[in-house]
């Protein structure tokens, strides 16, 4: 049994991601700014790297608490990523959860997609560790 999720109040204006659960996006993961808490519980968030339809301005959505958790710290890796290790890829204007299989050179490294079944070439620049927002605590994926 999961134990109970410890619930954060956020403010406006904090930083958090947003899991997005639409399919083809299941497992991303979006940077935003929390706008408003409503009374009913849920927040209102504006999108960094999001649009809306017409591109004009940054996407505002109402989201579900359970949908949001805070910026994760930064991590500073070693040298480099080790094969099978969990990590996030930033890709098409989010964070997608993959693991590494490979090394090309000092700096790219392939990462598979369970979700999507697909293995794609990264620069380490686009690669953070992995890590799980669990009862209030950042725990580092191994």
């Amino acid at each position: 049994m999961r134990p109970p999720r410890k619930k954060v109040n956020f403010r406006p204006g904090d930083k958090v991601e947003v899991c997005s659960n639409e399919e083809g996006f299941f497992g991303s993961y979006y940077l935003a700014t929390v706008v408003s808490a409503l009374d009913n519980g849920l927040y209102v968030v504006r999108y960094d790297t999001l649009l809306e339809d017409d591109e004009s301005k940054p996407l505002t959505l109402t989201v579900f608490p359970r949908e949001l958790r805070p910026k994760p710290p930064r991590i500073a890796t070693s040298s480099s990523f080790a094969r099978y290790q969990r990590v996030d890829a930033f890709d098409n204007d989010g964070w997608w959860v993959g693991e590494i299989t490979g090394k090309v050179d000092l700096d790219r490294y392939y990462v598979y997609f369970s979700t999507t079944h697909e293995e794609i070439l990264y620069p380490a620049s686009a690669i953070r560790v992995h890590q799980e927002w669990i009862n209030g605590q950042w725990i580092r994926s191994n």
